[in-house]
């Protein structure tokens, strides 16, 4: 059944605790900063500033811009957001659009992927503005002036929860609605920050949309709501949507409609009418010339007529068109694909108008890296495989299969002279030598291997270890032996190993603390209890060889990094601050260099400890995400992967 929500007044919004309201405004022309202090009547802390550009010395490698949403401003433009930034198209007519000017994520704007725009202006401004939502570091907004420079202030909200920003929307009063992830509605008037309301200070905002009578708000997970005449009418799979996820709203001259996993619901004067497209995944919506555009995920676009006739008979022509996103303008409606922007031609057809783009990378979201040894960069990927990219040139290969999908760790393999991929789906061995690579053998369980799935790999004096969520595999002129709790290790999820060749020696960091084997057998368990450790989930291992001893380096989930020597004894880092004391390390985000150690991070970027002055300094500007994943280096420059893309920096920049 439908339900009502009915809002109280601003003035007596859920009371926050805490001191008054201090705010320092300034003319919106000059450097502005606003800092305000919980307070009463539901306000939020929040901090907005001028963004400059950082010189850090980090070059991006071009990666696929993959934009998700876009807009237009009155004097034409086109605005573009996507991970990577946001590309600004000058106005253009029939003709193609021209190489757009870029903000970079990390260098140009914050480093935080940008998920969706909207157009319009604050209360007491006096010209357009564009406000671009991202997924960490709250609201940007983008005004541009006469001569085309574009200045960027960001609205960064005190709490971690409200700065991951899902939409954005600006009302007709100079107030902007913000949706976020975890964190619910809330709403800015150019002075405070507050909770819309307190009904929907949980909600999982993923949509936000305006009509003549007020606005409507699409969730994650409690379907759509529609704020109008001063309450709020909620719509959930009862009482009129295929689906309660709803993922994109859009308010035309036809009408409204909801997108669901389900299909698209249809909405007259407020209420549902019917459903539309049923069972087909839609993403994103547009209609034009009373047809119903549907980006799908998988099915490319899909069109519904809205004649009463198809209507009834639930109509829908497919099109393969590559297209996953919509710019409506005056000029007509254009579609974002993979391969760039493409002018929406009627029945169906499409025309691209940007030329085709240019990129090294297949992918952002990095999760190995590896120099192999003739200079080429191996880049593996979270879940699209891996890129062979030679440096010089800037072209890549690219590798994705049934075992090469999901990668973890890529290493040399000093005994076959290969390129070792540890992957989801087994160990992919690479004959390196020639012009290209070409994938050799694939080890699997049926192989001896005591999992499938391949974490990490370690070269010892006798052979390889492999690390699985099963236990360890240890193949040598032996043949295939499998080591498990029963044989004495920690735990049989293996994240991490490090070997000693020398001593024979192997560290294997597990679920709960680090096995450390002499040999192939387990010699000690160091773990919590009988030791410094302050987390037994070890995450990455690292081996620094000093001029008179060796000494381990352990990454942890929680506990940041500590050190062990080859006793087991673990003790706290000198100089690490007391901040990063609780960092999550990323598995395997570790890298030992004549002068440093480097560890990267879920949140706090890369940790960088300088081995002369056993120091440590934290980078986080200049870097296209703080989730750091994977390290590289070659002749001086240190290569560093996120979740976000690839930079890289000579080692000499580093602090």
């Amino acid at each position: 059944m439908r339900k009502s929500i009915v809002l109280v007044s601003a003035a007596v919004l859920v009371v926050v605790a805490g001191g008054g309201c201090l705010a320092f405004l300034h003319m919106r022309s000059a450097w502005k900063e606003a800092e305000q202090q919980v307070g009463a009547e539901g306000k939020l802390g929040f901090a907005l500033t001028s963004w400059r550009s950082p010189d850090t010395g980090f070059v991006a490698l071009a990666t696929q811009d993959n934009y998700s949403s876009g807009v237009k401003t009155a004097e034409g433009k086109l605005y573009l957001a996507g991970p990577g930034g946001v590309a600004i198209y000058p106005a253009a007519g029939p003709e193609l659009y021209v190489q757009p000017k870029v903000l970079q994520v990390g260098t140009d704007l914050p480093a935080a992927p940008v998920v969706a725009l909207a157009v319009g202006r604050l209360r007491g401004t006096s010209s357009g503005q564009v406000f671009a939502a991202t997924r960490g570091e709250g609201v940007l907004i983008l005004t541009e002036d006469a001569g085309g420079a574009v200045s960027v202030e960001q609205l960064l909200p005190a709490a971690q929860a409200e700065r991951d920003v899902t939409a954005v929307l600006p009302l007709a009063s100079g107030d902007l609605l913000i949706g976020t992830q975890r964190a619910g509605l809330l709403m800015f008037d150019g002075k405070t920050l507050r909770v819309f309301d307190p009904a929907l200070a949980k909600a999982e905002v993923t949509a936000l949309a305006a009509d003549a009578t007020g606005f409507w708000v699409g969730t994650r997970a409690a379907g759509v709501m529609h704020w109008h005449a001063g309450q709020m009418e909620a719509f959930d799979q009862n009482s009129g949507l295929p689906d309660a996820q709803v993922d994109d709203i859009a308010v035309t001259d036809a009408g409204v409609f909801v997108a669901t996993p389900l299909g698209v619901a249809e909405f007259a004067e407020g209420k549902p009418q019917r459903e539309l497209a049923k069972g087909i995944f839609a993403s994103r919506l547009a209609e034009v010339h009373g047809r119903l555009l549907i980006a799908t995920m998988e099915q490319g676009v899909v069109e519904v007529s809205l004649s009463a006739v198809s209507r009834s008979a639930h109509g829908a022509t497919r099109q393969n068109a590559g297209v996953t996103g919509f710019v409506a303008g005056k000029d007509g409606l254009l579609g974002i694909s993979e391969d760039g922007l493409e002018r929406y031609e009627g029945n169906s057809a499409w025309q691209p108008i940007t030329p085709p783009r240019t990129h090294t990378l297949t992918d952002r979201n990095i999760s190995a890296l590896h120099f192999g040894g003739d200079g080429k960069l191996w880049v593996g990927y979270f879940d699209n495989g891996l890129d062979v990219m030679d440096a010089s040139s800037g072209h890549a290969t690219h590798f994705a299969d049934d075992h090469i999908f999901c990668v973890n760790r890529i290493v040399d393999d000093p005994q076959r002279q290969t390129v070792d991929v540890a992957t989801a789906n087994g160990l992919v061995l690479f004959d390196a030598r020639g012009a290209a690579p070409r994938e050799r053998q694939v080890l699997q369980q049926k192989d001896g291997l005591v999992s499938d799935q391949v974490t990490d790999v370690a070269f010892g004096r006798d052979g390889m270890t492999l690390a699985t969520p099963a236990g360890l595999t240890l193949i040598s002129a032996r043949g295939a032996e499998s080591l498990y709790t029963f044989q004495g290790l920690a735990n049989n999820h293996v994240y991490a190993l490090a070997a000693e060749p020398e001593s024979g020696r192997v560290m294997a960091g597990t679920l709960a603390g680090v096995s450390m084997l002499e040999d192939g057998n387990v010699m000690r368990n160091v773990t919590l209890k009988n030791s410094g450790l302050k987390r037994n989930w070890i995450t990455a291992i690292a081996r620094v060889k000093d001029a008179d001893n060796s000494r381990w380096l352990v990454g942890t989930y929680g506990g940041g990094v500590v050190e062990m020597n080859a006793a087991g004894q673990v003790s706290a880092m000198s100089g690490l601050p007391k901040q990063f004391a609780g960092s999550v390390i990323n598995p395997n985000a570790m890298l030992v260099t004549p002068q440093h150690v480097l560890a990267g991070s879920l949140t706090d970027g890369v940790l960088v400890y300088d081995r002369a002055s056993q120091r440590w300094s934290q980078v986080t500007a200049g870097l296209p995400s703080k989730n750091v994943t994977a390290f590289a280096e070659r002749d001086g420059e240190i290569y560093v992967g996120t979740e976000n893309g690839l930079v890289h920096i000579a080692e000499a920049r580093l602090p």
